[in-house]
């Protein structure tokens, strides 16, 4: 007899490369060690996934988890407890906290934190910053790190790259593709007093204008051939950068997010004031329509939830005072599951842009396929299943979710993570057991 296996899943609907097929899934050292038809009593553990469909685990590449430094709003262990009850298996943790996550020892202290408390496997990106630019080559290849960050708006500090100079020195040090928030710094200087005594959040589009988007933009791309460096744009907002993207995509590749995709001006800030505000901000119908377009066209490439909590009475705060972001995690990928039911993108898009596209632009070694020799990722979901979400379900210490009230149809129904069911009918289950992810362009971390 062939040597017995951690875990099967029977009975499921697979998504494979193949397509989406009808058998069974053999998990054995973490990994997928058999796809096909399984014979009874060879596993230590079972699943029966009759009427459920199984994804490559969901891998949200940009969400911010507050710690430390921020843990009123949000930790590492509440953070990635959401992430799982959403059927994420993996994220990648942004570096404006406090300290800003700027060398080794502030990574370091990261991945220690995370250790027995991160409920999801994590990597963390190194901020960049004018200070330590000649030392990214070396940050970048250390183990956990998702990458190199380049705020070139809505920062403070030390991290933010406003100038080109800068910019240019930064991707000149290094070879990993570069995430980036892309705003004109300077505009936004330029434009604060529209809005400083407005208290009017439906403003906020039109301080942080499309003009700042676009030029932001294409200064980015063009010192981006200059360098010669693949770039990583994130929570684009406009179609207008849509446009200019399409002459990009041999060297930027491109993220969306929930919020741009299914929020839109004036209705959102008419029913949720503050609660809408974030960078960049949420549009009206024409960019979102833009997006979706570009979604259709293959230039997205992935979808991120920029995760991004503050408590309710923060947001409370007269805008602009009141500090831009949403939660998103837990959210991500029932509001697409939603929109593929109502027929805005097909199954096998929305797998392209929540696991197979986070690991193709990141290089992630061993996740996002089910295939046999990665990682048993999978998120487990019920394509028919009709759910609200609410305030009450999220995880999050901020404790509320834009999408409060929403009807959707599709909903995750386990997470489990290299062969762990870490979530199961939205309850976590055992103990969190998240580890770092690896890359192929990095040093690996220890055993």
């Amino acid at each position: 007899m062939d040597e017995p296996f951690d875990l099967i899943i029977r009975n499921g609907s697979v998504a494979t490369p193949n397509g989406m097929e009808s058998l069974d899934i053999g998990v054995r050292e973490r990994r997928v060690a058999a796809l096909g038809k399984l014979p009874a009593g060879v596993a230590a553990q079972e699943i029966d996934a009759q009427g459920l469909t199984i994804l490559p685990g969901v891998i949200d590449t940009q969400v911010h988890f507050r710690e430390p430094g921020l843990e009123h709003k949000e930790d590492l262990a509440s953070g990635t407890a959401g992430a799982a009850l959403g059927g994420v298996t993996a994220i990648f943790e942004m570096p404006n906290t406090n300290p800003n996550t700027l060398d080794a020892k502030d990574l370091n202290d990261k991945l220690t934190r995370a250790k027995g408390r991160a409920w999801v496997d994590h990597a963390f990106f190194i901020g960049a910053s004018d200070e330590n630019a000649d030392k990214l080559g070396e940050l970048e290849m250390l183990p956990g790190c998702a990458g190199v960050k380049i705020f070139m708006g809505s920062s403070t500090g030390s991290l933010l790259v406003a100038d080109d100079e800068t910019l240019e020195s930064v991707l000149r040090h290094g070879k990993r593709r570069v995430a980036i928030h892309s705003e004109d710094e300077m505009r936004l200087r330029e434009r604060l007093a529209l809005v400083k005594d407005s208290g009017d959040p439906s403003l906020h589009p039109h301080w942080r204008d499309v003009e700042t988007a676009v030029r932001s933009t294409n200064r980015l791309l063009k010192i981006a051939r200059l360098a010669g460096r693949r770039v990583h744009v994130l929570h684009i907002s406009t179609a207008d950068e849509m446009e200019i993207f399409k002459d990009h995509k041999d060297i930027a590749t491109v993220e969306v997010l929930t919020h741009h995709l299914t929020l839109a001006a004036p209705d959102c800030y008419k029913r949720l004031g503050t609660l809408a505000q974030m960078n960049p901000p949420v549009r009206d119908q024409h960019h979102q329509d833009g997006i979706w377009q570009a979604l259709r066209d293959g230039v997205v490439d992935c979808i991120g939830s920029d995760h991004a909590p503050h408590t309710l009475e923060e947001k409370a705060r007269p805008y602009p005072q009141s500090p831009s972001g949403m939660p998103g995690v837990q959210t991500l990928l029932p509001v697409m599951l939603n929109h593929m039911h109502q027929g805005r993108l097909t199954l096998q898009r929305l797998i392209d842009l929540t696991s197979a596209g986070p690991a193709r632009i990141y290089n992630i070694r061993g996740k996002g396929r089910i295939a046999v020799g990665y990682d048993a990722d999978f998120s487990v979901v019920d394509l028919k299943a009709r759910r609200t979400i609410t305030n009450e379900w999220m995880a999050t210490k901020a404790g509320w979710t834009p999408y409060h009230g929403m009807e959707v149809t599709g909903w995750p129904i386990a997470t489990i993570i290299r062969g762990d069911i870490v979530m199961r009918d939205g309850e976590l289950l055992g103990r969190p057991s998240g580890a770092p992810v690896r890359f192929q362009e990095t040093m690996q971390p220890q055993d």
